[in-house]
């Protein structure tokens, strides 16, 4: 079937693209039960197909810390994008049959292999609203706890993660927090061996609402370090504290005791170091 060769409608007041002006990311994979996958993409994203890797599916955890800056001034947003890897069903002819490794080495030089959003919680009304309008996300108020690798604190590669609960503000500028842990992880990557990749663009797919889907590719201008768990799978932890919650419910049917297969990270290289100060002599 031949698709809408027309562009989707870029919503006011927003342009594109969406540049951002540092990023601090963190990626999990968990090679899980292709059956409830399929059933998930089903009733999300019908025209998007699971990836197969050796008869299992991905489905990855995706945290960014990112700042953006406007001409008004500057903003920094925290999301969590909860996705399956997936492919558009009718292009499946032209994608070569990859392995995990393959694929998280950035193989896929057809980018059709993307992220298919299931959930994806933000602490930025605007951020919520134009994932919304643009993308087609299924974007909604969280605020987080983190613990972030980071040239500002102590030596070493730990990454936590608490996603808590969230409603709108009133005045449409914030969220309200709320103290309920939705879910948590943690990941523990000192010493383990990193690998540049080439993974980018991502794209991540989304669903309007006519229906319709989307594909909007994200460039990021710098290789991903890429990380194997297989022998280190104990070093990420994931714990779901709210069941009943839309996202833990998912990440319990899909993901469950899984453990970790790969990890990713992109962290901006600082723009400027402000120096230690130093004594000036006193005169007379």
């Amino acid at each position: 079937m031949t698709g809408d060769l027309t562009l989707p409608p870029v919503a006011a007041p927003y342009q594109l693209p969406f540049h951002y002006g540092a990023l601090h990311n963190i990626g999990l994979d968990y090679l899980v039960d292709p059956v409830p996958v399929r059933k998930a993409l089903t009733e999300h994203h019908p025209d998007l197909t699971a990836a197969d890797f050796a008869g299992r599916a991905c489905v990855t955890l995706n945290y960014q810390l990112y700042f953006a800056q406007y001409p008004n001034g500057g903003g920094v947003t925290q999301e969590i994008e909860y996705s399956i890897v997936a492919h558009p069903t009718a292009g499946a002819d032209r994608l070569a049959r990859l392995s995990y490794e393959q694929y998280a080495h950035g193989h896929d030089q057809t980018k059709l292999l993307g992220i298919a959003r299931l959930h994806v919680l933000c602490d930025n009304p605007l951020a919520i609203e134009a994932g919304t309008k643009l993308y087609g996300e299924p974007k909604y108020p969280a605020w987080f706890e983190t613990t972030l690798p980071s040239l500002n604190g102590p030596a070493g590669d730990t990454w936590t993660v608490a996603c808590k609960r969230a409603t709108p503000a009133p005045s449409g500028a914030a969220v309200d927090r709320e103290d309920r842990t939705l879910f948590s992880f943690s990941a523990d990557l000192t010493g383990l061996t990193r690998i540049p990749v080439n993974n980018t663009p991502i794209t991540g797919y989304g669903t309007d609402p006519a229906g319709r889907p989307l594909a909007g590719p994200m460039n990021v201008y710098h290789p991903y370090q890429y990380v194997s768990l297989t022998g280190a799978a104990e070093r990420v932890a994931l714990t779901v504290h709210d069941p009943t919650s839309p996202v833990g419910a998912a990440l319990i049917t899909l993901v469950g005791n899984t453990p970790a297969a790969g990890a990713w990270t992109y962290q901006s290289a600082p723009v400027a170091a402000h120096n230690r100060p130093y004594y000036v002599p006193r005169s007379g």
